[in-house]
């Protein structure tokens, strides 16, 4: 195969530990690692805690990563990301990536531009590089940032949602091909008004399928003899992990059970005010990348929630690495989702923000070690089968090389 010259523009990059940043990452140097030659413009670090880190203070910077070379961005984070600030906060990588991504193109002469939404504010500048390279455009959805912002409140649906859905379609339009991560989310590209012969499936993969031994949680936690229902990742609005609390109050009278919410982010100080009293919950921050196959395995039960209406506008990056650690999950979502037809017979699945019914599925696992270890099994086979890298990366190519043809 040939090496291609791929300029990436994308919002979140190593060393960024969660979210869509150590997928970007991990395909880059993926493709770096096959002879292609990349340039990744992307955000100064942030997340999860939207708070810049030390070590990446001031202006544009420049550096060589795992044979990709990177220009991280100055960009506006606020400490409280609501709706407004949030558009801010991309409006700023839009306008901070676009002389980066101009310089990108004349040393790069790119083949491809491959972006990635969110951020969708920064994706006209994608289109611009695109159209002056005479390249075509790569757009890669996670998440339905729009539809997500609606469900969760960030964005209301008057005359600013309508706005903002015109502004989604004609981003969408503007992409000579339209990948997303799940089946259900590709339908949800065709339902708005991308040709089928445009859009392909581009997954995420499993990062940190194996535990290291490094760290023992459960002693370091005080964790012994204790039935665990993990939840490990970002705490915001789009997660829901009010229910997870509730679930935790309505199963006070089970000392065995211990939740154990592991994660940072902008809603973590008042979730930690909802668990107040409540000594079957415990906050950890995240843990170091290296140890994340250690920090899985503490649990005997993973916890995935949605919020109502989030149905197939995402599909939770951490999934592949859940699936591969070998626990069950109890996800709150509808039973026609993408996630659930993830599971497929890896765990349980309950109704959006009902906790008395989440309650209920982790006491009945809790209850059932032969049901655990059988959901436990499955969840590696789906890990093995659907969650390579190696695949995705070769998805890739292929997808390009269509492309390119």
């Amino acid at each position: 195969m040939a090496h291609r010259r791929i300029l990436f523009i994308g919002l979140n990059y190593a060393p960024e530990p969660i979210g869509i940043g150590p997928y970007s990452t991990g395909l880059m140097s993926a493709l770096a690692a096959r002879g292609h030659h990349i340039h990744a413009v992307v955000c100064q670090p942030y997340y999860p805690e939207w708070k810049l880190h030390s070590l990446f203070r001031g202006r544009w910077k420049n550096s060589v990563e795992s044979g990709v070379k990177i220009t991280r961005c100055p960009h506006y984070i606020p400490a409280n990301p609501t709706g407004k600030r949030r558009l801010a906060h991309h409006l700023s990588f839009a306008s901070s990536c676009y002389p980066a991504a101009r310089l990108a193109r004349r040393e790069l002469q790119p083949d491809l531009v491959f972006t990635v939404a969110p951020s969708l504010v920064a994706v006209p500048v994608a289109a611009r590089i695109a159209k002056r390279s005479k390249a075509p455009l790569w757009l890669h959805i996670q998440d339905f940032e729009v539809g997500a912002a609606m469900a969760t409140g960030l964005l209301g649906k008057g005359a600013v949602g309508d706005a903002a859905l015109k502004f989604e379609k004609r981003t969408l339009a503007s992409a000579d091909v339209v990948s997303t991560i799940s089946g259900p989310m590709q339908q949800l590209l065709v339902d708005k008004g991308v040709q089928p012969d445009r859009v392909r499936e581009l997954r995420n993969w499993a990062n940190h399928g194996k535990a290291n031994g490094r760290r023992d949680f459960r002693e370091e936690w005080n964790l012994q003899g204790k039935f665990v229902a993990l939840y490990s990742g970002n705490i915001a609005n789009k997660q829901g992990l009010d229910v997870v609390i509730e679930a935790a109050r309505a199963l006070s009278e089970r000392p065995d059970i211990q939740f154990v919410i592991c994660g940072d982010g902008p809603n973590r100080q008042r979730l930690e005010g909802l668990a107040e009293g409540l000594p079957n919950v415990t906050f950890h921050s995240l843990q170091p990348s290296e140890d994340v196959g250690d920090l899985l395995r503490v649990a005997d039960l993973h916890i995935l929630p949605q919020v109502s209406g989030a149905k197939d506008l995402m599909l939770p990056s951490k999934l592949g690495n859940i699936l591969a650690s070998g626990r069950p999950t109890v996800a709150t979502t509808t039973r026609d989702s993408g996630l659930a037809l993830e599971l497929d017979g890896a765990g349980a699945i309950v109704p959006p923000g009902d906790a008395q019914a989440l309650g209920w599925a982790i006491e009945r696992l809790a209850d059932d070690p032969d049901a655990c270890a059988a959901m436990g099994e499955r969840a590696v086979e789906i890990a093995r089968l659907r969650w390579s890298q190696e695949g995705v990366v070769d998805a890739f190519e292929a997808v390009m090389e269509e492309l390119l043809a």
